[in-house]
């Protein structure tokens, strides 16, 4: 998750009104209601955010909490119906207490047409769901079937009765991807994601200027050190048109994942970050890229891969805690990915992480490499420690030093590393760190649009 400070919307939100909340999420004066207000527990509509058309709903909580019944989840359908019928975003703003009891298995059954509906919206349109309130019960698997979970201060998701802690909960970031301060900073939020999401522009290599966006050198962000740790989010953002918003912030931060601007056109960033563990993939790192991977090609939106990685987290052989399977799903993700994809290896790209951080192998667009790179089965000091682990161990310990020295420099040459990688294809080329953004721009921009090309969401 991200705290987003406290939004500047002209009209602060009634706490609880659903038309309040509507107006305040649409541009002034463009807001349209299909139907009137009544006793439904849902008030949904039509309007443009930022110029951009969208539809969304709104649970009201100002009657019986929110609760939904069959009217209720028939008027959300209808939104999210509306919504693919137009090609367009469609917000749902929650705050609702669940299943309305007194219709019982028929408020069940209307919980279950919504999600119905949101599956099969799901990848035709981006669908973002803004948490103001509590979410219980059937309302708490809505916002989870939907590509982007924005809470504001009071938003809370959980299944039963009592809120619990920990990650179940709404403050878990494996469900929230962004929590506001306010709810008028959330949805000051969900007007961003709907622009980013619904008007995704072009891509212009054109306009792209050398260097990062402020006009210094991309590699100014990495340390001297080649294994020095440090973060990486500074060189995400100088990469975009403009400050970009991670996503699950909190969540695996070894992994960071952004949806922002690149050459005119809404991208969605992946890099490994060497300020935590390295920038070492994880069982839970994996799961998070995976998620933000399928989802970027789900919506069209063409992925940047930054990979620094030294492998995967050491110790982490046995499956215990999942690394083999949510691996899986990474390698799975990029596989499986039809948008453009384009790796730029900063500094390393060691064992199998080097394969799942959008590999050749895996179909990437494109992948570049900085002149000062690394790219290899192993580390050379580990694989020294494999291959000439007899002779290390009898050689005196006053001399080991200087043989593990001369025999990396040996693998490093007899492997190839970078050159050879080069030489077979798996990597494109050798670029300048000052031509990066210009030359990820082009080969983005000459890739064929993918799912946008054959029905996914407006470009």
């Amino acid at each position: 998750m991200t705290l987003l400070p406290s939004g500047h919307h002209p009209d602060p939100v009634d706490h609880r009104d659903p038309e309040q909340r509507l107006k305040a999420l649409f541009d002034r004066g463009t807001l349209r209601l299909p139907a009137a207000r009544d006793d439904s527990g849902v008030l949904h509509g039509r309007g443009r955010v930022d110029g951009t058309p969208a539809v969304a709903f709104a649970t009201d909580a100002t009657r019986m909490g929110g609760a939904l019944g069959l009217a209720g989840c028939r008027r959300i359908v209808t939104a999210i119906d509306t919504a693919v019928r137009d090609r367009v975003p469609v917000a749902g703003l929650w705050h609702s207490g669940g299943a309305r009891l007194d219709e019982g298995v028929v408020a069940l059954d209307g919980a279950g047409q919504v999600f119905a509906a949101m599956v099969r919206a799901s990848g035709r349109v981006p669908q973002i769901s803004v948490v103001l309130g509590p979410a219980l019960g059937s309302a708490a698997y809505g916002p989870a079937l939907t590509d982007i979970v924005i809470a504001g201060r009071a938003g809370r998701i959980f299944v039963t009765g009592d809120v619990p802690s920990g990650p179940t909960g709404a403050d878990g970031s494996e469900v929230v991807h962004l929590r506001a301060a306010d709810d008028d900073a959330a949805l000051a939020a969900t007007r961003e994601m709907v622009v980013l999401l619904g008007r995704q522009g072009r891509l212009c290599p054109d306009d792209v200027t050398p260097g990062s966006r402020a006009g210094g050198c991309l590699d100014t962000f990495l340390p001297i050190g080649p294994a020095q740790p440090y973060d990486v989010k500074p060189l995400v953002q100088a990469l975009l048109d403009a400050p970009g918003t991670e996503l699950h912030a909190e969540w695996a931060p070894n992994i960071v994942t952004v949806l922002g601007r690149f050459a005119g056109r809404t991208v969605g960033v992946v890099a490994n970050n060497p300020l935590v563990l390295d920038g070492s993939l994880d069982a839970a790192a994996a799961e998070k890229a995976a998620r933000f991977v399928r989802m970027c090609d789900a919506l069209a939106v063409p992925l940047i891969v930054l990979a620094d990685t030294p492998g995967y987290l050491p110790g982490h052989d046995r499956d215990g805690d999942g690394v083999v399977r949510r691996g899986a799903k990474l390698l799975h993700a990029f596989a499986e990915a039809v948008v453009p994809r384009v790796t730029l290896v900063t500094r390393r790209a060691f064992g199998g992480s080097y394969i799942a951080m959008n590999s050749r192998a895996l179909g990437a667009t494109a992948v570049f490499a900085w002149p000062t790179a690394e790219v290899a089965a192993l580390t050379p000091e580990a694989a020294v420690n494999v291959l000439h682990r007899k002779r290390l161990a009898a050689t005196p310990p006053d001399q080991r030093g200087p043989l593990r020295e001369h025999l990396a420099t040996h693998e490093s040459a007899r492997t190839g590393g970078l050159d050879r990688a080069v030489e077979i294809g798996v990597v494109d080329a050798v670029i300048a760190p000052e031509h990066t953004r210009r030359r990820i721009a082009e080969a983005l921009a000459a890739a064929p649009a993918g799912r946008g090309a054959h029905g996914g969401v407006p470009l």
